[in-house]
């Protein structure tokens, strides 16, 4: 059956992304933050929810029978009775945003089957793309120059590098590094923009041991680590479940090159 087509829905998500990613830049490189607390208190900018109508615009007029979940949008539970469903996360890194280090990105990625097929992971600051769909490939295209993604083949623990969160040290990571006798350790923002750095080799594993994580955090990363030979799971060991009722992946997440 070779790859499947996605040609068009690439170009699409990525074309979205970027335009996402100006918009995102005009208010993070502006005057004021305008920082809204919805429940939970997550911070939510500005730019999180124009890009995130912006993207979810583009996509609703390009693939209209698609069903959509993003993050600053109601979950309209179209999803469930839908063969392939779009993955919206406008500001991936919300806090990075606030703390303006440029380490957040814009994540679009498709699921078809319930399975991550393509994703793209864009950091405006610093023109970063990243995407992938599935049989086609990995890629980074970094202004204007395009690289094939592959992750690592180290085996053994003391030449590894874990990727963890930049905004908040969890005791637990820590401990697992520890316990796995891994010697570097990089803080980075943004889910998107931590699996990358897996996928060009400049990391090796990535814990996320909170459980606050959304379906929309993972899908695109987890759609170009699979295309870049790496695997992702939750702290169990057991595969990612998408469209699910609860977005939550209460379990953290581990994605590595093997």
């Amino acid at each position: 059956s070779g790859p499947m087509r996605l040609q068009r829905e690439l170009a699409q998500a990525i074309d979205l992304a970027r335009e996402a990613g100006e918009k995102i830049l005009q208010v993070y490189y502006g005057r004021e933050h305008e920082v809204e607390f919805k429940a939970g208190d997550e911070p939510v900018t500005l730019a999180d929810r124009v890009a995130n109508g912006l993207i979810v615009r583009g996509l609703e007029k390009t693939f209209p029978r698609d069903a959509i979940l993003a993050e600053e949008s109601a979950d309209d539970g179209l999803r469930f009775s839908s063969t392939r469903v779009w993955l919206v996360d406008p500001v991936d890194g919300t806090q990075d945003f606030i703390n303006r280090d440029d380490e957040f990105s814009v994540m679009i990625g498709l699921l078809i089957g319930g399975q991550p097929i393509l994703g793209v992971v864009y950091q405006p600051t610093n023109d970063l793309l990243y995407y992938a769909s599935k049989g086609l490939g990995a890629f980074m295209e970094h202004r204007g120059r395009v690289t094939s993604l592959h992750v690592s083949h180290i085996s053994e623990a003391p030449r590894m590098c874990l990727v963890s969160s930049r905004t908040h040290l969890s005791s637990k990571v820590v401990a697992i590094q520890q316990a796995l006798g891994i010697s570097q350790h990089l803080r980075h923002g943004s889910a998107g923009l931590k699996v990358g750095l897996i996928c060009q080799q400049e990391a090796d594993v990535y814990i996320n041991t909170g459980s606050m994580s959304k379906e929309w955090d993972v899908c695109a990363p987890e759609a170009i680590l699979r295309e870049a030979g790496g695997i992702m799971t939750d702290l169990e060991g057991s595969p990612i479940r998408y469209n699910q009722e609860d977005v939550r992946q209460r379990h953290g997440i581990l994605a590595s090159m093997a």
